[in-house]
């Protein structure tokens, strides 16, 4: 598999990031290796916290979280995913599957062999993570799941085909547009259309370059990125070659019955339903991305019983971003500490 690796130089002197890069070798399903890299921080022997991000972030976007956590005496690790931050990035929009995303992050848990792990999932974070607690339950001890979930094909087959003919249809949107979109106010297409699907035609499609720090304080964000903060989430991808992974993600969430991943996504919800570890929803009270996203959790994860949940405010998507501190109150209160 061809693979782009960002140059380090594009990391250095980052604003608020001072950690130590590490890397693993995994497997890139088709006889060759790609490279991971992750930060860990704090004690060798404390309990981990894991801490997933989604698209089109890396891990810069834990930066306020992982100093706090660490402070509590907990090691904290913040992998970047394959395509994304300082790891490899396959060069070809095909290569990025949801199948090969789970397993390369499950080659990647399993080779550090972490164990009584708390995770924070959001957005993809959560699409991935959620799938390696299926598949690994006795590695995790708890779990915050804020603004993410586990879609398994949540379009009717009777609004399938009418959704499909209507997404040809959509335009392809400018970034200043795509938080009027999620929230239903983009009057440039036809009415009723889930804001999702601008945001997938948008990374699919749309010929301005792809500048994730614009994205992130665009969509729903309760702050203002400052100059450098968008620089640093833009440094991953150099130019548009790099940035494959980023554009692909929206297209690999399972909204339709007979897309690829429904079926394995259903066999984790059967064993989430069984999930009895404590298990925190911490959804922010302005994000218009998953806001409907939490029930499910409530109805059928026992794990959710007995557990004081949350709503991050004022927060838009990103609530690592917004609400750092109210983040790391959630893993102290999940965790006991």
């Amino acid at each position: 598999m061809e693979f782009k690796r960002t140059p380090d130089q594009r990391f250095d002197n980052l604003v608020d990031y001072p950690f130590q890069a590490h890397y693993l070798q995994i497997d890139d399903t088709e006889g060759g290796e790609l490279r991971i890299h992750y930060l860990d921080e704090g004690p060798a022997g404390g309990e981990v916290v894991l801490l997933l991000h989604g698209q089109p972030a890396w891990s810069y976007l834990y930066r306020h979280m992982i100093p706090s956590l660490v402070e509590a005496g907990f090691r904290v690790i913040a992998p970047d995913l394959i395509g994304f931050g300082r790891s490899d990035k396959p060069s070809l929009a095909k290569d990025y599957t949801y199948a090969r995303h789970v397993a390369w992050m499950s080659e990647w848990l399993t080779q550090l062999d972490l164990s009584r792990i708390t995770v924070f999932v959001q957005d993809w974070g959560s699409l991935i993570g959620l799938r390696l607690v299926a598949a690994f339950p006795e590695r995790f001890a708890a779990v915050v799941l804020a603004n993410g979930g586990l879609p398994a094909g949540p379009i009717p087959e009777e609004l399938a085909g009418p959704t499909r003919e209507i997404y040809k249809t959509l335009p392809v949107v400018k970034a200043v547009d795509l938080d009027a979109c999620f929230r239903g106010a983009y009057e440039g297409g036809p009415p009723g259309v889930p804001g999702f699907l601008y945001w997938r035609k948008y990374c699919a499609e749309s010929a301005e370059i792809l500048r994730p720090g614009d994205a992130i304080d665009s969509i729903g964000g309760a702050s203002s990125l400052a100059d450098d903060e968008k620089e640093a989430f833009n440094a991953p991808f150099p130019d548009e070659s790099y940035a494959q992974g980023a554009r692909r993600f929206p297209s690999l969430v399972p909204l339709f019955a007979d897309e690829p991943e429904v079926a394995e996504n259903k066999a984790a919800w059967k064993v989430l339903k069984e999930f009895n570890k404590p298990f925190m929803l911490a959804f922010t009270d302005d994000d218009p991305v998953t806001a409907s996203m939490a029930q499910p959790f409530l109805d059928s994860v026992p794990g959710c019983q007995g557990v004081e949940h949350r709503t991050i405010a004022p927060a838009g998507h990103f609530p690592q971003q917004d609400q750092p501190a109210q983040c790391v109150q959630a893993i102290l209160d999940i965790t006991g500490r």
